[in-house]
Protein backbone atom coordinates (compact mmCIF):
# COMPACT_ATOMS: atom_id res chain seq x y z
CA UNK A 1 0.00 0.00 0.00
CA UNK A 2 1.31 3.36 -1.17
CA UNK A 3 2.75 5.63 2.12
CA UNK A 4 0.21 8.31 0.47
CA UNK A 5 -2.40 7.58 3.12
CA UNK A 6 -0.43 8.27 5.58
CA UNK A 7 -1.82 11.30 7.35
CA UNK A 8 -0.49 11.66 10.95
CA UNK A 9 1.99 9.41 13.09
CA UNK A 10 3.56 9.26 15.76
CA UNK A 11 5.89 6.64 17.58
CA UNK A 12 2.99 4.97 18.69
CA UNK A 13 0.44 5.28 15.91
CA UNK A 14 -0.27 5.91 12.18
CA UNK A 15 -3.14 6.86 11.07
CA UNK A 16 -4.22 6.77 6.85
CA UNK A 17 -6.71 8.27 5.12
CA UNK A 18 -8.51 7.93 2.09
CA UNK A 19 -11.57 9.94 0.27
CA UNK A 20 -13.86 8.11 -1.24
CA UNK A 21 -16.88 7.78 -2.97
CA UNK A 22 -19.86 10.87 -4.26
CA UNK A 23 -19.79 12.55 -1.03
CA UNK A 24 -16.13 12.49 -0.54
CA UNK A 25 -16.14 10.38 2.47
CA UNK A 26 -13.23 10.50 4.93
CA UNK A 27 -12.09 6.78 5.81
CA UNK A 28 -9.55 6.55 8.58
CA UNK A 29 -7.16 3.87 9.57
CA UNK A 30 -6.06 3.80 13.15
CA UNK A 31 -3.19 1.11 13.64
CA UNK A 32 -0.99 0.36 16.35
CA UNK A 33 2.70 0.68 15.04
CA UNK A 34 4.38 -1.70 18.13
CA UNK A 35 1.87 -4.30 17.22
CA UNK A 36 0.60 -3.95 13.62
CA UNK A 37 -2.88 -4.28 14.61
CA UNK A 38 -5.21 -2.07 13.27
CA UNK A 39 -9.63 -0.63 13.06
CA UNK A 40 -10.90 1.14 10.42
CA UNK A 41 -13.19 3.80 11.10
CA UNK A 42 -16.87 3.97 8.41
CA UNK A 43 -16.62 1.53 5.73
CA UNK A 44 -18.29 4.48 3.28
CA UNK A 45 -17.80 3.56 -0.32
CA UNK A 46 -15.32 2.19 -2.81
CA UNK A 47 -15.03 -1.68 -1.06
CA UNK A 48 -12.46 -2.79 -3.35
CA UNK A 49 -10.07 -0.07 -2.08
CA UNK A 50 -10.64 -0.25 1.19
CA UNK A 51 -10.53 -4.08 1.39
CA UNK A 52 -6.95 -3.48 -0.25
CA UNK A 53 -5.78 -0.70 2.27
CA UNK A 54 -7.76 -3.23 5.40
CA UNK A 55 -5.08 -5.88 4.34
CA UNK A 56 -2.20 -3.58 3.46
CA UNK A 57 -2.45 -2.36 7.02
CA UNK A 58 -3.47 -5.28 9.40
CA UNK A 59 -7.39 -4.31 10.09
CA UNK A 60 -9.01 -6.19 12.18
CA UNK A 61 -12.42 -4.62 12.93
CA UNK A 62 -14.71 -1.59 11.25
CA UNK A 63 -16.04 0.90 13.95
CA UNK A 64 -19.22 3.17 12.67
CA UNK A 65 -19.15 6.99 13.57
CA UNK A 66 -22.72 6.81 12.83
CA UNK A 67 -25.17 4.90 10.19
CA UNK A 68 -25.93 7.36 7.27
CA UNK A 69 -26.27 6.02 3.88
CA UNK A 70 -23.04 7.56 2.41
CA UNK A 71 -20.83 6.41 5.47
CA UNK A 72 -21.85 2.27 5.30
CA UNK A 73 -22.17 1.89 1.45
CA UNK A 74 -18.80 -0.84 1.69
CA UNK A 75 -19.86 -2.64 4.70
CA UNK A 76 -21.08 -5.80 3.12
CA UNK A 77 -18.44 -6.35 1.12
CA UNK A 78 -16.64 -6.23 4.42
CA UNK A 79 -18.33 -8.24 6.34
CA UNK A 80 -18.19 -10.80 3.46
CA UNK A 81 -14.21 -10.65 3.49
CA UNK A 82 -14.65 -11.71 7.77
CA UNK A 83 -14.04 -7.83 9.31
CA UNK A 84 -16.16 -6.99 11.97
CA UNK A 85 -18.83 -4.14 12.43
CA UNK A 86 -19.34 -2.42 15.27
CA UNK A 87 -22.21 0.65 15.60
CA UNK A 88 -24.33 2.03 17.84
CA UNK A 89 -27.48 0.63 19.03
CA UNK A 90 -29.59 3.63 18.48
CA UNK A 91 -28.39 3.70 14.20
CA UNK A 92 -27.91 -0.35 14.14
CA UNK A 93 -31.40 -0.46 12.30
CA UNK A 94 -29.92 1.63 9.76
CA UNK A 95 -27.29 -0.98 8.78
CA UNK A 96 -28.04 -3.71 6.83
CA UNK A 97 -25.64 -6.15 9.10
CA UNK A 98 -23.12 -5.58 11.92
CA UNK A 99 -21.33 -8.18 14.64
CA UNK A 100 -21.41 -5.22 17.78
CA UNK A 101 -22.83 -2.40 19.62
CA UNK A 102 -20.50 0.06 20.62
CA UNK A 103 -21.21 1.59 24.49
CA UNK A 104 -20.71 4.88 25.59
CA UNK A 105 -17.27 5.79 27.09
CA UNK A 106 -15.88 2.42 26.64
CA UNK A 107 -12.39 1.27 25.67
CA UNK A 108 -11.57 -0.52 21.93
CA UNK A 109 -7.89 -1.61 21.87
CA UNK A 110 -5.75 -1.50 18.93
CA UNK A 111 -2.70 -3.23 19.91
CA UNK A 112 -1.08 -1.01 22.71
CA UNK A 113 -3.52 1.36 22.03
CA UNK A 114 -6.66 2.65 23.97
CA UNK A 115 -9.82 4.03 21.71
CA UNK A 116 -12.24 5.40 23.43
CA UNK A 117 -16.28 5.62 22.38
CA UNK A 118 -17.47 8.43 22.96
CA UNK A 119 -21.59 8.91 22.37
CA UNK A 120 -22.23 12.54 20.90
CA UNK A 121 -26.20 12.21 19.63
CA UNK A 122 -27.07 15.22 17.37
CA UNK A 123 -26.55 14.29 14.07
CA UNK A 124 -28.21 11.08 14.37
CA UNK A 125 -29.47 9.41 17.61
CA UNK A 126 -26.63 7.49 18.05
CA UNK A 127 -23.35 9.46 16.45
CA UNK A 128 -20.13 8.46 18.13
CA UNK A 129 -16.49 10.20 18.24
CA UNK A 130 -13.74 8.11 19.15
CA UNK A 131 -10.78 9.53 21.14
CA UNK A 132 -6.88 7.70 21.22
CA UNK A 133 -6.03 7.66 25.09
CA UNK A 134 -3.23 9.44 25.93
CA UNK A 135 -2.87 11.40 22.24
CA UNK A 136 -4.27 14.88 21.14
CA UNK A 137 -6.57 12.90 18.12
CA UNK A 138 -10.58 12.87 17.82
CA UNK A 139 -12.22 10.84 15.24
CA UNK A 140 -15.29 13.42 15.19
CA UNK A 141 -17.30 11.43 12.28
CA UNK A 142 -20.48 13.84 11.47
CA UNK A 143 -20.41 15.21 14.57
CA UNK A 144 -17.91 18.37 14.30
CA UNK A 145 -16.35 20.06 11.58
CA UNK A 146 -14.34 23.32 10.49
CA UNK A 147 -16.96 26.03 11.56
CA UNK A 148 -19.65 23.97 12.89
CA UNK A 149 -21.46 21.04 14.09
CA UNK A 150 -22.62 18.37 11.32
CA UNK A 151 -25.98 18.90 10.04
CA UNK A 152 -29.52 17.85 11.96
CA UNK A 153 -31.92 18.14 9.33
CA UNK A 154 -32.14 14.37 8.66
CA UNK A 155 -35.14 12.48 10.34
CA UNK A 156 -33.24 11.57 13.73
CA UNK A 157 -31.06 15.23 13.90
CA UNK A 158 -31.61 17.45 16.55
CA UNK A 159 -29.46 20.39 16.59
CA UNK A 160 -30.10 21.03 20.31
CA UNK A 161 -28.49 17.18 20.89
CA UNK A 162 -25.76 18.34 18.50
CA UNK A 163 -24.86 21.43 20.53
CA UNK A 164 -24.59 20.09 24.06
CA UNK A 165 -22.74 17.06 22.71
CA UNK A 166 -20.02 19.53 21.38
CA UNK A 167 -19.55 21.38 24.24
CA UNK A 168 -20.03 19.01 27.25
CA UNK A 169 -17.98 16.26 25.68
CA UNK A 170 -15.91 17.98 23.24
CA UNK A 171 -14.75 21.21 23.78
CA UNK A 172 -15.25 20.66 27.58
CA UNK A 173 -13.71 17.26 27.40
CA UNK A 174 -10.12 17.49 25.35
CA UNK A 175 -7.28 19.86 25.13
CA UNK A 176 -7.25 22.94 22.62
CA UNK A 177 -4.45 21.14 20.94
CA UNK A 178 -6.48 17.75 20.17
CA UNK A 179 -6.22 17.81 16.35
CA UNK A 180 -10.06 16.71 15.17
CA UNK A 181 -10.38 13.91 12.20
CA UNK A 182 -14.10 14.59 10.36
CA UNK A 183 -15.99 12.53 8.66
CA UNK A 184 -15.67 14.65 5.63
CA UNK A 185 -13.26 17.55 4.75
CA UNK A 186 -10.16 18.95 6.20
CA UNK A 187 -8.89 18.40 9.92
CA UNK A 188 -9.30 20.82 12.71
CA UNK A 189 -8.79 21.41 16.15
CA UNK A 190 -10.51 22.06 19.51
CA UNK A 191 -9.30 25.12 19.95
CA UNK A 192 -10.04 26.52 16.22
CA UNK A 193 -13.09 25.52 17.24
CA UNK A 194 -14.86 26.09 20.92
CA UNK A 195 -14.65 30.01 20.44
CA UNK A 196 -17.37 29.89 17.29
CA UNK A 197 -19.92 27.76 19.89
CA UNK A 198 -21.98 30.85 21.00
CA UNK A 199 -22.11 31.90 16.74
CA UNK A 200 -23.21 28.39 16.02
CA UNK A 201 -26.33 28.73 18.43
CA UNK A 202 -27.39 31.84 17.23
CA UNK A 203 -27.49 31.22 13.71
CA UNK A 204 -29.35 27.83 14.39
CA UNK A 205 -27.04 25.58 12.45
Amino acid sequence: MSSSTLHVSDTDFEIHKVVVGDFDNNVFVLRCRHTGDAVLLDAANEHDRLLELSKALGVRKILETHGHWDHIQAIPQMRDAGYSVGVTSADADMLDSYDEILEHDSVIEVGDLRLRTILTPGHTAGSMCFAIEGKPILFSGDTLFPGGPGATGFEDGDFASIIRSIDDLLFAGFPADTMVLPGHGDDTTIGAESPQLQEWIDRGW
